[in-house]
């Protein structure tokens, strides 16, 4: 955020406010029309804009500015200024997100309250929104596994640079919030934070939903990389990109500069790009589906996002943090788990990784018994309905059916022995009391199957 834009029709008028602004300690621009004022808005966002309702010679008059504003940068105060002010117009631009309203001719010391209010109100707003945001990251990545804590330390470091860096990790392990760490702690913490998953958006309109784009009158929409001007753009499931936009990226990152969609001006930007993908792309490459030489640009610190199943001694922790929080948020009973509940996920097969976990403790705290602690026995029903633990599920198929009875049993008894070892996390003595069996009787039989009691199955 930096200076205040002024835009009037009359000449005079904007650089008399202007000077008195000056005069003040603040720094200005100016624009006579829309186009001007929309021009300089996408160029370097502003700490405040002062608005005349009556633009001459205009395509667009003030209210009309002041929505679009709204839409796009609701956090920058506007402040209407009119020389044929009424009170129907003063409530219309109030409703429509104006911080105040003053009518010409004006009392300069009525205008600098206003400005001096607006500035001090969005610089609060600002200030605040950066400490919430910064609190949610930082409480959202949770663990004191050493992995974890390695992970922590790698992103602390990269954050005090203004490297490019390239994020890997499976599905569900926090891409994101990474990302947003990284920002969050950066010198570019007052600036925007763009996210854009590549693989979520229609191809035809990628291109402008990145680069903006503007029409035959004039008017211009802020694609990904002007939104994030100052601040950070993320680029989710990169290896997702056609090769025409990966051409127009690599330039970007290049020049430092972009051209919006039917537009060949120049724009000067200054971000920081972060990317992520799920994929591994040296593949990818191979087959002439992604740039290498965009490969190079964007991998200047690559980064690998542990997967929850390579630090379990995090889950106890990371399911009492989202029973909290989730609890908090839906309005529902913060409920405690069993020993053996907090054993039992940490024995737990995690493809979807922590996402799969909140899910879980979602569902637990939802469809389970509100009075009571959360039990392994409503953990197993909450995940044995989704896709990812349907994969130990019998199902009499015919080649099952055709097994004899003592093959079927050996395959069950196998399968079943596993789960209950991972259930209670390699515990022998505690896998046997559940079962109903002699802890030396388990031991032979876990033999014979050739099943390890310290082996994780997944």
């Amino acid at each position: 955020m930096g200076d205040i834009l002024i835009v009037d029709d009359e000449k005079d008028i904007r650089e008399l406010i202007s000077e008195i602004l000056i005069d003040e300690g603040y720094s200005t621009r100016l624009a006579g029309n829309s186009e001007e004022c929309l021009g300089k808005v996408s160029e370097v966002l502003p700490s405040l804009l002062i608005l005349d309702i009556w633009l001459k010679d205009s395509k667009m008059d003030g209210i009309d500015i002041l929505k679009k504003v709204k839409i796009e940068f609701p956090h920058v105060p506007v402040v209407i200024i009119s020389g044929h002010g009424n009170i129907q117009i003063a409530v219309s631009a109030i409703k429509q997100g104006a911080y105040d309203f003053i009518e010409k001719p004006f009392n300069i010391e009525q205008l600098l309250v206003v400005v001096r209010r607006a500035m001090e109100t969005s610089t609060l707003r600002r200030e605040n929104e950066e400490l919430k945001s910064k609190d949610k990251i930082s409480l959202e990545l949770v663990g004191e596994s050493l992995i974890f804590r390695n992970f922590i330390s790698n992103l602390d470091k990269v954050s005090k640079a203004n490297s490019r860096v390239f994020l890997t990790g499976a599905p569900g392990s926090g891409k994101e919030t990474a990302a947003r760490y990284i920002h969050e702690n950066s010198k570019q913490f007052k600036g925007n934070f763009v996210s854009l998953n590549c693989s979520t958006v229609n191809h035809e309109d990628l291109e402008k939903i990145i680069f903006g784009f503007e029409n035959t009158n004039g008017l211009k929409t802020l694609g990904a990389l002007e939104k994030a001007n100052g601040g950070t753009i993320f680029l989710d499931e990169v290896s997702e990109l056609p090769m025409e936009i990966q051409g127009k990226l690599l330039k970007v990152i290049v020049e430092n500069s972009i051209s919006r969609v039917g537009s060949n001006k120049k724009i000067q930007v200054n971000l920081r790009f972060i990317s992520a993908t799920s994929l591994n792309l040296s593949e990818k490459i191979r087959n002439k589906n992604f740039r290498e030489d965009l490969f190079h640009r964007l991998n200047v610190v690559p980064i690998t996002i542990p997967n929850l199943n390579d630090r379990t001694d995090d889950i106890p922790i990371l399911a009492k943090f989202f029973a909290n929080k989730l609890s908090s948020n839906n309005g529902l009973i913060n409920r405690e788990f069993t020993d053996e509940a907090l054993t039992l996920l940490k024995g737990m097969n995690w493809p979807g990784n922590i996402r799969q976990l909140k899910n879980t403790i979602e569902r637990a705290l939802i469809l389970g018994d509100h009075s009571e602690k959360i039990t392994g026995d409503e953990l197993i029903i909450s995940e044995s309905k989704t896709e990812e633990f349907d994969e130990k599920a019998y199902l009499i198929t015919s080649e099952f059916a055709s097994l004899s009875l003592r093959e079927a049993r050996e395959i069950f008894e196998r399968d079943y022995l596993k789960v209950q070892i991972n259930r209670f996390g390699g515990n022998i003595s505690k896998t046997a009391e559940f079962v109903e069996m002699e802890r030396s009787a388990l031991h032979r039989k876990l033999k014979s199957l050739g099943i390890s009691s310290a082996q994780k199955f997944n």
